[in-house]
């Protein structure tokens, strides 16, 4: 307490001032200066064991900063009746609170960006070693039209490999939160077809049809080019999930309070087990046959959400899954 150089300071101005009155009280009467000297002795005790307490209440909170800083497992912060201490000891407690809630935070981030590079090499690691087991065959392979075979095969893992690339960089933007999203309205016919157009080709293939129930005059607010891809990737999911010869039907819905298009496949629908983690990254359902990364349906999630939007998934009770988009107004 006396380390305190203002304690110390009033220390000193207190007893000078004691004295004084103590010598003015014996020069009026003998039992004035008793009186005086009984009042300061009394009053600079009491001041002691005020400074004291709180002193000591002040170590006991320093304690407890230090216990935080050191990252203690478990710390009692104690009520303080109602005076400047309680204010501090309620600052101290939002702090600590907040310095929890963000050390549990990174800490999931850390665990979060483990668990998604462990994923990244696991997903490159399969198409590489492809690779090179192709490149390996074409150093021992003479037959030109067998060349030519590997050498497209290896065209389309590097594609896929692309692709995953591609999807895991813009998936990174959106997490840094380096994206800055156009908020202008966007003609919901004129998405779907733009999201259909890099589709033509392999929905032709597969002689997939889409039929379409939207609006001319419907519209949303967002980005489009963003948005195109979010449609994209959901048209893309449900084609790969159909068998040849199926429907894609696309059917928007327009109210005072949202914005709904539902894009329903003729698939054999999502499994139970799979439904609750089917946005997740990487994801790609118990069915090892499943075709893709498991990326694209977490990108859209991630687009839709980050423009005030939503997704789900469920089954159709007629058949096939059922992707809904909700935009509010």
């Amino acid at each position: 307490m006396l380390r305190n150089k203002e304690v110390r300071r009033f220390a000193a101005v207190f007893a000078l001032l004691a004295v004084v009155f103590a010598a003015a009280g014996f020069a009026i009467a003998p039992a004035a200066g008793v009186l005086a000297v009984l009042s300061a002795a009394a009053f600079g005790a009491l001041f002691a064991l005020f400074t004291k307490a709180r002193y000591q209440r002040l170590a006991e909170i320093a304690a407890q900063i230090d216990l935080v800083l050191h990252d203690a497992d478990a710390l009692f912060i104690s009520e303080e009746t109602e005076g400047e201490l309680s204010i501090l000891q309620s600052e101290i407690t939002k702090m600590t609170l907040r310095i929890r809630e963000q050390n549990a935070a990174l800490q999931r981030e850390k665990t979060n960006l483990a668990d998604s590079l462990a994923d990244v090499a696991h997903q490159l690691r399969t198409p590489l070693t492809s690779a090179n087991l192709i490149l390996t065959l074409l150093k021992n392979t003479a037959d030109e039209n067998e060349r030519k075979a590997l050498l497209r095969e290896a065209a389309a893992l590097f594609a896929q490999m692309d692709r995953l690339l591609t999807a895991l960089l813009k998936l990174s933007r959106l997490d840094a939160g380096i994206v800055v999203f156009q908020k202008e309205p966007v003609g919901v016919a004129a998405l779907v077809t733009a999201a259909l157009q890099p589709l033509q080709i392999p929905m032709e293939l597969h002689n997939v049809t889409v039929e379409r129930e939207i609006g001319a005059e419907i519209t949303i607010e967002g980005d489009f080019n963003w948005l195109t891809e979010a449609v994209e990737n959901i048209l893309k999911n449900c084609m790969e999930s159909m068998s040849a010869g199926g429907v894609i039907q696309i059917e928007c819905t327009d109210t005072p309070i949202f914005t709904e298009l539902a894009i329903h496949d003729g698939g054999p629908g999502i499994r139970p087990e799979d439904l609750p983690n089917l946005f997740d990254r990487f994801y790609r359902g118990k069915n090892t046959g499943t075709a893709g990364y498991g990326i694209g349906l977490a990108l859209c999630k991630t687009i839709l959400v980050r423009q005030g939007g939503s997704i789900t998934a469920k089954n159709h009770p007629q058949g096939g899954a059922v992707f809904t988009l909700r935009f509010p107004k």
